[in-house]
């Protein structure tokens, strides 16, 4: 890892709350706080390793797991591991142009100069790659950012990763375990995703925000933002 709401839903771009959510302790912008996000389909618009299983020419084949998966149809870690096997014997440059090719959510930019301008600090946390989250976060300007990583030999991807998968478990941990390491209370707390591996993510935050998400994920969200900008969380809090 790196270190580095009693609320009225009037703009019709928000769901409104689960009706068993309370927002009477909504985490406020007058002190700080943490905000943590996915990356994929969150704070990018695109899905990382389908760019990648397209510049292998497994492109539908990737997507159709990558779709099971953020429906809940697949483990994580299981799925992870068939997808990056696809990508065996690709050479290692196209994770620079899957960089290339990826465009932040509109509203993202501004969303964590807001948070920041408020004394907050963000985080992501990806079940992608830290050879293009590192500098998705770099470009962002995030304070902690986790990922997996991708092995390599010769230049080449081998089909495998390294180190350990980032789980849904992880992400949750990663909540928390930033939130400790800044003194921010976990009642100051908000995570944003829009797959079935955010869900402890957004369960373990103050605030959980489903992000134009799949229908298991709304359900476990209390808000659900259902327009493409991330602006709109700042709606949630307040601004």
């Amino acid at each position: 890892m790196h270190t580095q709401t009693s609320q009225a839903f009037d703009n019709p771009r928000l769901a409104r709350p689960h009706p068993a959510q309370s927002y009477r302790n909504k985490p406020s912008l007058d002190k700080p706080g943490l905000l943590v996000m996915d990356v994929d389909s969150t704070l990018i618009e695109e899905e990382t390793i389908d760019l990648l299983g397209a510049l292998a020419g497994v492109g539908e084949e990737m997507a159709a797991i990558t779709a099971r998966t953020m429906a809940g149809g697949f483990a994580f870690a299981q799925s992870l591991r068939r997808r990056v096997a696809l990508l065996q014997g690709l050479d290692a440059s196209a994770l620079d142009t899957a960089f290339r090719n990826s465009h932040f959510t509109d509203g993202a930019l501004e969303l964590v100069d807001a948070l920041h301008r408020h004394g907050w600090k963000v985080g992501a946390v990806s079940g992608g790659f830290h050879e293009t989250v590192d500098r998705l976060a770099s470009a962002a300007h995030l304070d902690h950012w986790l990922a997996n990583r991708l092995e390599t030999h010769a230049g080449k991807l081998t089909g495998r990763l390294a180190g350990d998968i980032v789980t849904r478990q992880t992400k949750a941990e990663a909540l928390r375990t930033w939130a400790g390491s800044e003194g921010i209370a976990m009642g100051q707390t908000v995570a944003v995703g829009d797959g079935a591996n955010d869900i402890p993510m957004l369960e373990q935050a103050e605030l959980g925000v489903a992000f134009c998400a799949k229908p298991a994920v709304r359900q476990a969200a209390d808000a659900c933002i259902e327009t493409h900008d991330l602006r709109l969380v700042l709606t949630l809090l307040g601004e």
